[in-house]
């Protein structure tokens, strides 16, 4: 009992000894810290001079060329100077048929042959794809009709439905020459076309 009493003794007084050591260390260190000057970086900024010097020399465009001097006008002929001794050449008149009747229905001349297109609207761009830069095609089907307007049409195949709706619109104002058969203008259907979509570089 009395050893573990002089063991307790013994090992607090080690212990105080060594913190008293360790805060008298603490101490002195501190006080060099703060007696002793900071030291502090120095920067050094170096600047160097733009040059200023634009150049202000106005530049002069050449000189465009003259145009080419107008050719003198001919002098007006004196036709009293005109030999009436001069032979001349004798022209026959054309001769005209005083036929009148050209035929085909509604008085109006129809010559046989397939539907021909005559006039082809190009399609407005949809500003959706435009924005976004997609281009495409669609694949219509129409009829044509006995005069030659466009009636029907059908979409039967498309990149994208943002297409559809103007390829549509342009369809619809083609004018055809109408197929005639035996002298009668007759309708067409089933008459495919493809209208591309292509951005322009």
């Amino acid at each position: 009992m009395i050893g573990r009493y002089v063991i307790s003794i013994v090992t607090g007084v080690v212990v105080t000894l060594t913190l008293l050591f360790v805060m008298q260390l603490l101490i002195a260190t501190g006080k060099g810290a703060l007696t002793k000057p900071r030291e502090r970086a120095q920067l050094d900024f170096v600047r160097v001079k733009r040059n200023e010097n634009i150049n202000t020399q106005e530049i002069i465009p050449d000189k465009p060329p003259k145009p080419p001097e107008t050719p003198p006008e001919t002098p007006p002929q004196d036709m009293d100077n005109i030999d009436p001794d001069t032979p001349t050449i004798d022209v026959a008149r054309p001769t005209i048929m005083g036929g009148t009747d050209i035929g085909g229905p509604g008085r109006m001349n129809i010559a046989e042959g397939d539907y021909l297109p005559i006039v082809r609207v190009a399609p407005v761009y949809p500003s959706r794809a435009l924005s976004r830069g997609l281009e495409g095609f669609v694949d219509m089907s129409f009829t044509v009709t006995i005069t030659g307007s466009v009636i029907n049409p059908i979409v039967l195949q498309s990149t994208s439905s943002m297409f559809e709706r103007a390829a549509t619109r342009a369809v619809v104002k083609f004018k055809y020459k109408p197929r005639v058969v035996d002298g009668i203008p007759v309708e067409v259907p089933g008459v495919k076309t493809r209208i591309t979509f292509e951005l322009q570089d």
